[in-house]
């Protein structure tokens, strides 16, 4: 007969008199984390208790009940309740709701309801705050009474406003927090979705390339264009500016190019009709011109504005501040943050100076023009005094006769130059002439950019095939990629091969790493090289020729060492990464095969166990293992009866030589076979030849060793 299950009986609940409750010793917090007391207080006289205390009631001597209760579970809550207490916002006799358990370890339940508790998943939270703000709650209100910042409630709402089907992705873990992060730049549900099948089925999932395919249709804030008509007056226009509100972003990425082009061409179509009624014959207005742009045309010498009294005066003002500024803060290590400001601003001041207009004849401005166009920091730019072959002047007697019968007092060679009234040609989009558009096709420009990308592609293609048909060319050409990513940091981006060598570092490194054999000789050979090669990556390719085979042999062999990680690391850690626990095996295999192909010799690198990098941190059990392995069971059986820190002293003694390697450094194929037995003529020092009581003086024989 089937026995029925054992029904469960909850404890009961009861309120208790606040002043009747302490603070149990069993309870298992003892490290504070997490939510302060303050903020849980100001929760809970906002809300009220929402979760009960567990208590147990406290006995006398003889097993009665006092009528006090403990609190072995709970003890943060009735901390916040005791501060409320204190600040006079609670009656010290206000009833608190309890569970009251009579039977187990009250450690054992502080324990379970600690250790049990499971913090929202991120979504939840997003989804929470989302559902608060949609309730009416302002960000301000819902960042006031959770006690974070404005700006994490911010970015709480965008990660929950990011596409539906990428967050059930987040929440199948299929994506980490990092990369939902890099899809919150744009508030195009279509365009997340289309990224997150590209870079998942392609591998290259990184948040940084994520980010950087969701903007790639996009302006950066900090472009000239933006700088040039104010990104105020692409918002007013009715822009968009998508922003990142998890990293910096230099002012965001402005979404309609198209706009701001058409806004950029009208800024520029105004400047150009403003500096038109200085009398030029054209202006030509572009965002940059292609350089050159100016060849074959004459260049007008015009003499620059005369200061006025009060110009010159503010001049000498300006450089006796910057000159009094300098003075006084010349040996600073660092300047104030408002000197280096006014500085800056006494600088931009003297060079507008410096740039005032040119004064140029009424007649050359008559067939003369201007270049309107904007300088990388967003600024005007306007190059005045030009003159095209088609407009300079000829003169001749038919010319002469003309200006003289006709009383001009024009000068001769300069027809209509003062009696033109006109407005100017004005280009915008940098054409120079005013040739007819079917005559156009005569005229040189730049080639299309998607003509010049296209024309790369099959050059690329070509030098694909052409290097590789020569072997030495591509060595010393992947052997250049190298050393630019080794020796020269900044040098390394400068480089059509897309080849990269990454140095892996260390999660974790024994102490003294640094100082190890392979260490030193990795500086040596490092400081060797640099020393050879050039100071400026520019001359690194003709250096790299110079070579003969073997050095060049040998620096590639240098630089391409620096990027071996055979490194073992866990699941958990390395799934972070995007690497499965497989290709860790996979990468520690090669390593093993990469070991025996050079023929890597642990013991001659150096390594030899010791009580800092291995005996000290294994079990009794394995370091008797170890001395087994190493010395035989005779030598075991000398340290078996000692305390773990003298095993692992003795051991490291025992070992010294022996070879003997932990399996992380053997070689796939290495196999260490036990020593015979009674093998090595061991012995112990007589302090520690006795029994383990005999042990309990080694600190004071080692004292008196090392006083001799």
């Amino acid at each position: 007969m089937t026995k029925a299950p054992h029904k469960i009986t909850l404890s009961p609940s009861r309120d208790i008199p606040f002043n009747k409750l302490v603070l149990s010793q069993s309870n298992v917090r003892r490290i504070k984390g997490g939510v302060s007391i303050e903020e849980l207080a100001e929760s809970i006289a906002e809300r009220t208790l929402l979760q009960s205390l567990n208590v147990r009631a406290l006995l006398d001597d003889d097993g009665r009940e006092t009528g006090m209760f403990e609190v072995p579970a709970g003890g943060r809550r009735y901390r916040a309740l005791e501060l409320l207490v204190k600040q006079k916002r609670m009656a010290k006799t206000q009833a608190v709701p309890c569970v009251v358990r009579d039977s187990g370890s009250a450690v054992d339940d502080s324990f379970a309801e600690n250790d049990q508790r499971v913090g929202l998943h991120p979504l939840d939270q997003f989804r929470a705050f989302e559902a608060l703000r949609d309730s009416g709650m302002s960000e301000e209100e819902i960042a006031a009474r959770h006690f974070v910042a404005v700006a994490v409630v911010k970015q709480r709402l965008r990660l929950a406003a990011v596409s539906q089907a990428l967050l059930d992705v987040y929440a199948a873990d299929g994506m980490t927090l990092e990369q939902l992060m890099a899809f919150t730049v744009t508030t195009d549900h279509a365009r997340q979705q289309e990224v997150w099948d590209q870079v998942s089925r392609s591998g290259c999932d990184a948040p940084y390339q994520i980010r950087r395919q969701l903007t790639e249709r996009t302006v950066r804030a900090f472009d000239r264009r933006v700088l040039f008509v104010g990104l105020a007056s692409y918002e007013a226009a009715g822009g968009v500016v998508l922003r990142d509100l998890f990293e910096a972003d230099d002012g965001g990425w402005l979404q309609d190019a198209a706009l701001l082009d058409r806004l950029v061409t009208e800024k520029l179509q105004s400047e150009a009709e403003r500096i038109g009624t200085e009398g030029w014959k054209w202006i030509a207005a572009a965002v940059d011109f292609p350089f050159g742009h100016t060849h074959g045309l004459r260049e007008l010498q015009g003499e620059p504005a005369e200061l006025t009294a009060g110009e010159q005066a503010a001049i000498e003002a300006l450089r006796a501040e910057q000159a009094k500024l300098e003075g006084e803060h010349g040996q600073a290590d660092e300047l104030p943050e408002e000197v280096d400001r006014r500085l800056g601003e006494i600088e931009a001041a003297l060079q507008s100076f410096k740039e005032r207009p040119m004064i140029f004849d009424a007649a050359d401005i008559a067939r003369a023009g201007a270049f309107v166009s904007v300088d990388s920091e967003g600024r005007l730019r306007v190059a005045r005094g030009f003159v095209r072959p088609e407009d300079e002047a000829v003169a001749t007697s038919d010319h002469l006769d003309a200006e003289v019968g006709a009383g001009s007092e024009r000068r001769a060679g300069t027809p209509e130059a003062e009696v033109r009234t006109t407005a100017p040609t004005i280009v915008i989009g940098g054409g120079q002439s005013e040739v007819p558009d079917e005559e156009a096709e005569d005229v040189e420009r730049p080639l299309p950019e998607r003509l010049i990308s296209e024309l790369s592609a099959y050059r690329t293609l070509a030098l694909r095939d052409a290097l590789g048909r020569q072997p030495s060319i591509a060595f010393q050409a992947v052997l250049h990629s190298f050393a630019l990513a080794v020796f020269y940091p900044f040098g390394s981006a400068l480089n059509c091969l897309e080849i990269s060598l990454r140095s892996p570092s260390f999660p974790e490194q024994p102490p003294g790493l640094q100082d190890s054999i392979p260490a030193k000789a990795i500086a040596a050979r490092h400081a060797a090289w640099k020393a050879k090669l050039p100071a400026s990556d520019k001359d690194l390719w003709a250096v790299l020729t110079a070579m003969d085979g073997t050095a060049q042999a040998e620096l590639f062999a240098h630089c391409a060492a620096q990027a071996v990680n055979a490194i073992s690391e866990p699941a958990n850690r390395v799934h972070q990464g995007r690497l499965s626990a497989h290709g860790v095996r996979g990468r520690l295999e090669q390593a093993d095969r990469l070991s025996r192909a050079v023929g890597l010799d642990m013991i001659t690198a150096g390594w030899t166990p010791t009580v800092g990098n291995y005996l000290g941190r294994v079990t009794k059990h394995r370091i008797l293992q170890t001395v087994r392995e190493a010395k035989g069971e005779a030598s075991a059986q000398l340290i078996e009866h000692l305390k773990k820190p003298d095993m692992a002293r003795e051991a490291e003694r025992l070992l010294d030589g022996s070879g003997w390697l932990p399996e992380p450094l053997r070689g796939a194929e290495t196999d260490v076979a036990p020593a015979a037995e009674g093998e090595g003529g061991d012995s112990l020092p007589a302090f520690l030849s006795e029994d383990e009581e005999a042990t309990e003086g080694a600190e004071e024989v080692d004292e008196i060793v090392l006083a001799e």
